[in-house]
């Protein structure tokens, strides 16, 4: 008779849990590129695509991008979350494997009207992050090319033409469970990829494409108390 009823339980328990489980997906409200630049005075904050990586080019080459989430906002006030996961589109012609690794941001930033398709950036405008800026020209990162966590949150390897993921992990909850709780403390995250190979940059569509299914998405499972 035992064996009979475990079998039972184990499939109400997982009833309860698909019942009880909630889900919300959080388009960006915020993302741009970091172009490495000496005067700091080049952006790409309203393009169509952000950057993370190594350019062809000799000299000022590094990109990295910056990304945004509304965590509090789309979240009930009492949610427990439970799993984070982001997901970007990869649209650029290098199809070679190379990680890009998240990490939490320490700084506000700002999104200003530069816009430009290539990794080169446009003439940076008012609010915009640049390397050198937080928002161009008024306050500076603490470092050239952004202040933040230097310990990944997560990482990804990063290829073809197509959607990646970059599954949850315990670091990418705590970030949002801060974010969740201290909106204040909530910058985004820096998007780094191989700074040391030339070619290697990755371009991931923006919040600005114009291909809507391809924007910037993070989803959050989460449950409420008593669930």
């Amino acid at each position: 008779m035992m064996f009979k009823i475990l079998p039972t339980l184990l499939t109400s328990c997982l009833m309860v849990a698909a019942v009880f489980a909630d889900e919300v997906n959080i388009p960006a409200d915020r993302d741009t590129t970091l172009i490495e630049d000496a005067e700091g005075d080049a952006a790409n904050g309203s393009g169509p695509g952000f950057f993370a990586g190594h350019t062809n080019q000799a000299e000022y080459g590094t990109r990295r991008g910056l990304i945004h989430f509304d965590v509090a906002a789309a979240l009930p006030g009492n949610a427990i979350i439970d799993r984070v996961s982001l997901r970007l589109y990869q649209n650029s012609s290098n199809s070679e494997p190379g990680v890009i690794s998240v990490h939490r941001v320490l700084s506000d930033w700002g999104e200003g009207k530069s816009s430009r398709s290539g990794g080169r950036g446009a003439p940076a405008e008012a609010d915009d992050a640049t390397w050198l800026y937080t928002f161009y020209d008024q306050r500076n990162w603490a470092h050239p090319g952004g202040h933040f966590v230097p310990d990944a949150s997560a990482a990804e390897v990063v290829k073809d033409r197509s959607f990646h993921t970059w599954k949850s992990t315990d670091k990418l909850v705590d970030d949002v469970r801060l974010w969740r709780h201290e909106p204040q403390q909530n910058f985004g995250w820096l998007l780094m990829g191989d700074e040391e190979t030339r070619g290697s940059v990755k371009r991931f569509a923006s919040r600005e494409s114009k291909e809507s299914r391809q924007h910037p998405m993070l989803r959050i499972e989460y449950h409420l108390p008593g669930e």
